[in-house]
């Protein structure tokens, strides 16, 4: 676990503001991917009289959904996230095939377990056409950026202080997403992607049901540009396997604590100056749990790495 005393010395410190006052309240709303999946997902708006840090999409794991990454979500939102959280599609109260149609194999059921790669590769999809608010492949995690860009300002949404956390396989999709958002070309009207100002990857998953991280990884911003943090938990190989190839296409700008012991780049004089971080936890917690279990304090490292990240300049 991050300390207190690695907090001081990396400089991280959150804003007495944005301590968490209010009532914490959820809304839920209701979306559709291009697809036509019906899909349910949770909004949590910045507390009343708290100062607005950021908003972010929460992407839950495999077999998960919002109420497996609440606490998570509601930890953020007492530190001022406005937050997203949708349920997957065959997760939670989402659907598992678009409204009205009937299944038409035996077997078709919600079952989060039966999503194959195409049905992966949906969820993240977010390409097709020259214009991003008419693509014709937009997955889930689209479908949460649209409703933040038609709702921004209100409850502490601001699409210029867009974060992504997710967890497992959600960390896998969020990743492939990001890479998305920023291979949108900007229009002669102005920039329609390169939103995500930072990434959050809870006990990331290499590959999976034909999903990989090696594609989005060929992404230049991914490579150089987006602020990333990984937690992991002790027995987390692929996230350390994620840092040690992002620590290859930015030599100069990671921190790194595993097994309590913290390390960095060589020529990196403030560590919180790095735009790549892992910080491994001494748990055996993966995915959902380890990113909701308070005593391990993934919210308050996320909320400290989000407010680093926002407080520099976009490139």
């Amino acid at each position: 676990m991050l300390t207190a005393a690695c907090l001081a010395a990396l400089s991280w410190q959150l804003h007495a503001a944005r301590s968490g006052l209010g009532q914490e309240t959820s809304e839920k709303i209701s979306l559709e991917t291009s697809d036509g999946i019906p899909i349910v997902a949770w909004f949590y708006p910045v507390p009343d009289g708290t100062k607005s840090l950021a908003t972010v999409i929460l992407v839950h794991d495999l077999e998960g959904s919002h109420k497996t990454v609440e606490q998570l979500a509601l930890s953020l939102q007492k530190g001022g996230c406005a937050v997203v959280a949708p349920d997957l599609r065959r997760h939670g109260a989402s659907g598992a095939r678009p409204a009205g149609a009937a299944s038409t194999n035996k077997g078709d059921s919600a079952d989060p377990r039966q999503l194959k790669k195409q049905d992966l590769e949906a969820i993240a999809a977010s390409q097709g056409g020259r214009l991003r608010d008419q693509s014709l492949l937009r997955g889930e995690i689209e479908a949460v950026r649209n409703w933040i860009a038609k709702n921004s300002g209100s409850g502490g949404v601001n699409l210029d202080k867009l974060c992504v956390v997710g967890s497992g396989i959600g960390a896998t999709l969020a990743t492939m997403w990001t890479a998305a958002d920023w291979s949108w070309l900007p229009t002669a009207s102005g920039p329609q992607g390169q939103q995500v100002r930072a990434l959050v990857l809870v006990s990331p998953v290499w590959a999976s049901k034909g999903i990989s991280l090696s594609f989005p990884l060929q992404n230049p911003a991914l490579q150089q540009r987006v602020p990333i943090m990984l937690l992991g938990g002790k027995a987390d190989r692929d996230a350390g396997r994620l840092f040690d190839q992002l620590k290859r296409f930015r030599p100069e700008s990671w921190f790194q604590q595993r097994s309590g012991q913290a390390e960095k780049a060589r020529e990196l004089d403030d560590p919180a100056a790095a735009t790549v971080f892992f910080l491994q936890n001494d748990s055996s917690l993966v995915g959902d749990k380890l990113a909701s279990e308070p005593s391990l304090g993934a919210a308050d490292q996320i909320k400290t790495f989000i407010s680093i990240a926002l407080d520099r300049k976009p490139d």
